[in-house]
């Protein structure tokens, strides 16, 4: 690493020393940013991996259970017909 030079008043450092930096930098910001919602360590993949399982059985959940609401709703209205048909063709007396 060359030392940086100073340019009025701005500090002038060769594009390959500053990516270094800037990894460094990424890196322990992204592992402090894991530490503050509690993922570091060896199973913090782990645990991201059961997130990810328990969020798409969520949505699968979620989904399931539209769809028994829209077919719920759909023989409802599917009986009321059939029983408005019956009554008015006299079928029950």
């Amino acid at each position: 690493m060359t030392p940086p030079s100073k340019d009025a008043g701005f500090v002038r450092m060769p594009e390959e020393d500053f990516e270094v930096i800037l990894a460094r930098a990424a890196e322990k910001g992204a592992r402090k940013a894991l530490a503050d919602v509690g993922l570091e360590g060896p199973e913090a993949a782990v645990d991201i991996r059961d997130l990810r399982t328990l969020l798409a059985s969520l949505r699968m959940a979620r989904r399931t259970a539209w769809q028994t609401v829209v077919r719920l709703v759909t023989t409802g209205v599917l009986l009321a017909l059939i029983a408005g048909v019956a009554v008015k063709l006299k079928v029950f007396g």
